[in-house]
């Protein structure tokens, strides 16, 4: 998703309640007033949290363009004039905060109101509609709004792409005589008996409802939960401090063992409430589904008596059930606190229900624009009141609302299920390749088959040029829309102090071209609305702007147009509408270049009918351009793109291929055949661009040359176009374009090579562009803005972007608010010998109010220490790297610094299985079937730390990947799911221990999977920061190893070159438990910024940095084993004795013990045994060991008796005086046989430890299972003379020994203490969590009597061990 970013404290704010704090948040949106309502929102300054405004560059002379409008409207219409600008009136004002105007919506409608989008059923890709939202209930001619809401992120089958919202519901139960079931979470639910229901079967299942809630909702819950919690755990905790006072006032002086027992017990109760309120961590409640078929349909209802904390509100009996929206289009609220609408779907049989709520106000936002309709407020209509609409949510919960592979392509599957007219997606991400990838591709054979008009914003990471992103900007067959503001929007949903005398885009709207020459932006529509957006904000409407916004709008203007197409019977076809509204947008700007900004001008509804009414009769067809640069084996490329000051040298010849692309149900003898076109070709500067006069055109396309000759022209920006027009119908105008950008940099002279920009004047909207050619050698940058002679503060954008072959572009940026004139400094990395764009942009709102322009002097200079290797790999051996670097630009200082911080270790598959998916929602268009491959890792942390995994060949690629998942989720032996992901791994702090990791990649070639079943996934381990191993550098080969020679820095002169080693990490400094083959990485910098002063931090280094790794050689070899053995070696006959004994012994735990027979066998073998080796302390504790673990019989008092008989037997076996004297000496540390008889001795110990312990627990287990109230109390003297030997050996409290110490107290009613032995044996982390412990830890806070505490553990139980991981 796109992010806009500059945002202000409020608005970020705003955006971090919406959205995770990710590195990758892609939404295309800001918000402002967040928790205000519209009506009343500070907007002004929410105004300033995005970019936008173009213009032109400077020393550049207009050009006209083809076939472009007249300007677009004027605003004014609807005002009363002011001096310096305009009033808005109320009606003008409401206008402006839903613009349409712009786009000639009110022109259209006065002229055609029926044609106002009935009959065009629009998709909507995003993060979720809310079917409750203001304006989405129904249609202006009465039909429902929304005809499916649909999460794409969950699979109705037994695998899934994340399953955010998907609940397994295949547990089936019946209802007892009064009418109630037992719900998967354990609550018992009372059925409604109005529910049909003839099977009598009812499916259950459970969800943590904060899976299902957006950040900002479930912050806001949080605080309201934990105001009631703290009611709790303060009266809870008063009550504890008063137990203690009143018991500590009557025992002051008591010095009784048991008083300061009992003494213990309640300040432990007091500290554990403490700790508790300390440590709250609210996960959420526990949400019970129950489904069942009524005899025709399945049905859904929801218990969420846990949200609100009130046993009267939530009863799942009380609920209104659903079913499949779709079916009666009805959702459901969960409460009143949360006031968050949600849809269900049932599937598979009952067997899984999806719960679908939305993952941002992003999608309602979005289809409020498109789509909306008030009846009462028609002002505030969305562009296209009567259209329908069907909701794929294709943004994932967990993932911060991230779209994932899985969820686009069937987005795309549903889109043509429903035979939607329209697709808006307002999401989108910088690319490596444009027009590539398994989406694009899809989408492609969306529009061309099955004629469906997709539309898309084209992204907020401007104002740099080649800055649009895909999918809208950079693919071929979807419109990429660029986002403008007017000078209405701006006074009114803005609230600015003063309105711009004209529309301009926003500073932050995404420019092309793309890196093969397209546009890049197809059309400009207004980028900012307030519109509906979910109930769970509390709020009806707000305000967002972005190219997320300027999409939907573009698509409900081409919703009315479809809407009077399919009205009048004019053929419907993606290509004629996009040739319509392109060859009719109004321009923007009389500038050529501004062309790559605004795409062809503001759509104009109006005008596109016109022509589309023209051209009824016309061919349904497309021309596709691939371009060839004459004498080069290049890439087909859709423009002519030349960047660089070698390409402006001298002329290039190009090779155009010119296809006409048809339906692919067209006919070939009425239509592919007798198609046949005259085209007269033009130029927009003849000067430049040598073209043809004329060619003809058949069904299998022609091809010509266009000669490009850049020598003559200005440094800076150009761009031109080569078009072609219809010699029968030249009112059609541009029948294709060629768009040819050409940037020729400057040269820069001097040491170092210096750019010094001097009294540039800026007002609001203002851009600056200059190109540089980045001397060779350059590693970075310094920069200096000093601003003066301004009044109000201003706010700047300064971009930069390189492009890279096979790269996404290179791109700095920075938000620079300057509120009195002043000085800043900045760097940054830039790679020699490639073209820069350098962009200042004064941001389209800031100091709009004032009448002083800003004068701006902007130096820029490069510096640079060049190497022979950017990446450096230390193999694992002694051996040093070297090391050769050069300064080719003017003298700097070579100050080397790297350091080490991951470690990187490969993991193969354990298991991997292919899976055809079910056809009902996998199933592609074309027909064939989609394949799931699931790839299970298993990896083991001795030590916790914070991970992230990494799958090389698939990661950072979403539309450009030829796969269209790499799902994952990490999970432990409880099936506790710790993190997911998918395309931008997380890190993920994690406790020592073992994991699974699941990941799951789709695809419809099964060839292609089969390939992938041994792909290699990296685990990624920050190391902590103590960790960290610096690097040393050396002058000398064999520094690293003698130890000498050491280099810290030296001046290099432009060109000599000097070399120096980089050692390798000693052996002690390497992590522990790294194994070998794993791969520690860092970074190396070699320079220093020089030119800023001490306090903008003179000594730091060079933003230029590059990857060092090490690769962890094989361990060391162990020869203490191979050294000699004591003197008191045994003879060979005692040896093989000891192994024949050994072996017998080992031979009871393998010896199966399900029969009569075997177990009368094994009871036979053991009497055996034990004649043969009586005493023998090692047998007796394996023969203990095997009846603990034996599976219990039916006479459960037999068998603890029998573990008491076996454990005491293993005691009677050791002499404790003997062991306790030998184990209070201490051995000579060089004598080996007393560190053996040591070694023995401790295992002894444990041995008696563990009988007595084992037996302990026996005790208790009889105790708690005898009939009679009474006890005897020989046997509670038994049990207390047992724990009392056992801590004369051990300390009871340990995790391996708690167990007994927790009974023990809980035994003497000292249920504090036991509370707290409990929780220090939970919070050790040597092992994963049991849930034995944990369902003890519940049992004892209930029969204290914590009520809350009792209900937020059980909360967590289902966090700490789910019954089934979640379907993947």
């Amino acid at each position: 998703m796109w992010h806009l970013r500059g945002r202000s404290s409020v608005t970020a704010a705003a955006a971090a309640a919406l959205h995770k704090p990710v590195a990758h948040l892609r939404l295309l949106l800001a918000v402002s007033a967040w928790s205000v309502p519209a009506a009343a929102s500070n907007v002004a300054a929410a105004s300033t949290t995005t970019r936008g405004g173009p213009s032109p560059s400077a020393g550049v002379a207009p050009r006209a363009m083809p076939s472009s409008s007249s300007s677009p409207p004027s605003a004014a219409e609807g005002t009363t004039a002011a001096a310096g600008g305009f009033r808005l009136t109320e009606p003008s004002f409401l206008e402006s905060l839903m613009p349409k105007k712009e786009i000639g919506v009110d022109r259209f409608l006065a002229a055609h109101p029926e044609y106002d989008g009935r009959g065009a059923l629009i998709a909507i890709f995003d993060s979720g509609v809310d079917p409750a939202a203001a304006g989405l209930q129904t249609t202006s001619d009465g039909k429902p709004k929304i005809l499916d809401v649909i999460d794409w992120c969950c699979n109705p089958s037994e695998i899934c792409s994340t399953g955010s919202g998907d609940v397994d519901t295949s547990k089936v139960v019946k209802a007892d005589d009064d009418g109630s079931i037992v719900g998967a979470s354990g609550t018992h639910l009372i059925i409604n008996p109005s529910w049909k229901n003839p099977s009598q079967e009812w499916h259950v299942g459970c969800k943590l409802v904060y899976e299902l809630f957006t950040d900002t909702l479930t912050s806001r819950l949080k605080k309201e939960r934990e105001k009631k919690w703290d009611e709790h755990s303060q009266e809870a905790i008063s009550e504890a401090l008063k137990q203690l006072n009143e018991f500590e006032k009557k025992h002051s002086k008591s010095d009784d063992a048991k008083q300061k027992m009992a003494r213990e017990d309640l300040q432990s109760r007091l500290e554990y409430l403490r700790k508790q309120a300390e440590g709250y961590d609210d996960r959420g409640p526990v949400i019970d589904i129950v489904a069942w078929h009524d005899g025709d349909v399945w049905r859904v209802a929801v218990d969420t008596q846990g949200l609100e904390g009130n046993k009267n509100c939530g009863k799942l009996a009380d609920f209104v059930p659903l079913t499949n929206y779709r079916l009666e289009r009805k959702f459901g609220i969960f409460s009143k606190l949360d006031a968050c609408s949600f849809v269900a779907n049932i599937y598979d049989d009952g067997n899984l229900v999806s719960i679908v709520t939305d993952c941002s106000p992003h999608a309602t936002h979005v289809a409020g624009i498109a789509a909306a309709f008030h009846p009462d407020e028609p002002l505030l209509n969305g562009v296209a009141p009567g259209a329908q609409l069907i909701s794929c949510k294709i943004g994932d919960t967990r993932l911060g609302s991230m779209e994932t592979g899985t969820g686009l392509v069937r987005a795309l599957i549903a889109a043509v299920e429903h035979k939607c007219d329209l697709i808006n997606m307002s999401y989108g991400e910088p690319t490596l390749l444009p027009d590539y990838g398994r989406f694009i591709d899809l989408a492609s054979e969306v529009v061309d088959k099955h004629r469906i008009i997709f539309i898309s914003s084209a992204g907020n990471n401007g104002p740099a040029l080649n800055t649009v992103g895909a999918p809208g900007g950079t693919s071929s067959s979807i419109i990429g829309v660029g986002a403008y503001v007017s000078p209405a929007m701006a006074a009114g949903a803005h609230c600015v102090v003063q309105a711009p005398a004209e529309g301009m885009e926003y500073t932050w709207s995404s420019r092309g071209p793309t890196a093969d020459g397209d546009l890049g932006v197809s059309i400009s529509a207004p980028g900012g609305a307030v519109a509906p957006v979910p109930t769970w904000t509390l709020q009806s409407r707000m305000l967002m702007n972005g190219t997320s916004m300027s999409s939907p709008s573009a698509c409900g203007g081409v919703a009315l147009l479809v809407s009077a197409m399919k009205a009048e019977g004019i053929p419907l076809s993606p290509y004629t509408v996009r040739k319509a509204i392109e060859n009719t947008a109004a321009s923007i700007s009389d500038v050529p270049e501004e062309k790559l900004t605004t795409g062809h001008g503001l759509l104009q509804v109006d005008r596109a009918f016109e022509y589309a009414q023209q051209t009824k009769e016309l061919p349904l067809v497309s021309y596709r351009i691939s371009i060839n640069q004459v004498g080069k084996p290049t890439s087909k490329l859709r423009g002519i793109y030349l960047r660089g000051s070698n390409t402006c040298r001298q002329t290039s010849e190009w090779t155009v291929q010119l296809d006409p692309k048809f339906h692919e149900d067209a006919s070939n003898m009425e239509q592919l055949v007798p198609f046949e076109e005259c085209l007269q070709l033009h130029s927009t500067d003849s000067s430049v661009i040598k073209i043809p006069e004329y060619i003809m055109v058949t069904n299998n396309g022609r091809t010509f040359n266009i000669v490009v000759n850049p020598v003559n022209i200005s440094s800076g920006l150009h761009y031109y176009e080569v078009y072609g027009i219809d010699c029968k119908a030249p009112w059609r105008g541009p029948i294709f374009r060629v768009p040819i950008t050409v940037i020729k940099p400057i040269a820069l002279s001097g040491e170092p090579p210096a750019l010094t920009l001097s009294n540039l004047s800026f007002k609001s909207g203002h851009i600056e562009r200059r190109f540089i050619n980045v001397p060779i050698g350059a590693s970075w940058v310094e920069v200096t803005m000093r601003t003066s002679a301004f009044d109000t503060p201003r706010r700047f954008f300064l971009d930069t972007v390189q492009i890279c072959p096979l790269k996404r572009p290179i791109k700095w940026e920075a938000v620079v608010t300057f509120s009195s004139p002043s000085l800043k400094n900045f760097s940054f990395p830039v790679e020699g010998g490639l073209t820069l764009e350098l962009s200042i942009a004064q941001f389209w709102s800031s100091g709009i109010a004032s009448h002083e322009p800003t004068c701006v002097d902007f130096e820029i200079v490069f510096h640079g220490i060049s190497v022979d290797q950017k990446i450096i790999g230390l193999d694992g051996s002694e051996a040093p790297v070297r090391v050769v670097a050069r300064s080719l630009l003017a003298s700097e200082r070579l100050v080397p610094v790297a350091t080490l911080n991951k470690v990187k270790t490969p993991y193969r598959p354990v298991e991997s299985n292919l899976c055809s998916l079910p056809p009902s929602r996998d199933r592609l268009p074309s027909g064939k079937q989609i394949i799931a491959l699931t790839l299970t890792y298993k990896f083991k942390l001795e030590d916790g730390a914070e991970i992230k995994p990494r799958v090389p060949l698939l990661n950072n690629r979403i539309y450009d990947n030829k796969f269209e998942s790499q799902y994952y989720r990490i999970s432990d032996s409880n099936k506790c799911v710790y993190s997911s992901g998918d395309v931008y791994p997380n890190y993920v702090k994690l406790s020592k221990g073992e994991y699974t990791l699941q990941l799951y990649i789709r695809h419809d070639n099964v060839q292609l999977l089969e390939k992938l079943k041994q792909l290699v996934l990296f685990i990624e381990r920050k190391l902590e920061k103590k960790d960290f191993i610096q690097l040393s550098f050396y002058s000398e080969p064999d520094g690293p190893t003698v130890g000498n020679g050491t280099f810290k820095s030296s001046i290099l002169v432009p060109g000599e070159p000097e070399a120096f080693y980089v050692g390798p990490p000693s052996r002690e400094k390497l992590p522990k438990n790294v194994l070998p083959g794993s791969v520690l990485v860092g970074s190396i910098t070699y320079g220093v910024v020089s030119s800023f002063s001490k306090k903008d931090d003179q000594n730091q280094h060079a933003p230029a940095s590059y990857s060092i790794s090490y690769l962890i050689p094989p361990s060391k070899v162990d020869n203490d084993k191979e050294k000699g053995v004591s003197s008191g070696r045994k003879s060979i006959s005692e040896r093989l004795d000891d192994e024949v004994r050994d072996t017998k012994i080992k031979f009871l735990s393998g010896f199966n013990q399900e029969t009569e027979d075997d177990k009368s066998s094994w009871t036979a073998l053991v009497a055996s045994l034990k004649s043969e080796y009586p005493k023998y302390t090692p047998l007796l504790a394996k023969i203990l060991e095997c009846i603990v673990q034996k599976a219990t019989s039916d006479d459960k008092f037999s068998h603890q008796k029998e573990i008491i008989a076996a454990a005491d037997e293993v005691v009677d076996s050791i002499d404790k005086e003997d062991l306790a004297k030998s184990l209070s000496l201490k051995p000579d540390p060089e004598d080996e046989e007393a560190q053996k008889n040591k070694k023995k001795m401790e295992e002894t110990r444990d041995q008696l430890a563990d009988a007595l312990y084992q037996k302990g627990l026996a005790l208790a287990e009889i105790e708690s299972l005898k009939t009679d109230e009474s006890t005897e109390a020989s046997a509670k003297d038994v049990f207390e003379e047992n724990y009392k030997e056992l801590i004369k050996w051990v300390d009871a409290k340990t995790t391996k020994y708690g167990s007994l110490t927790v009974l023990r107290e809980r035994r003497c009613g000292r249920l504090g203490t036991a509370l707290k032995v409990l929780n220090d044996m939970i919070q050790d982390d040597s092992e994963q969590p049991k849930k034995r412990l944990y369902d003890l830890k519940i049992q004892l806070i209930e029969e204290i009597g914590w009520v809350h505490v009792s209900a937020y553990e059980k909360q967590w139980m289902h966090v700490r061990f789910p019954p089934s991981l979640p379907p993947f």
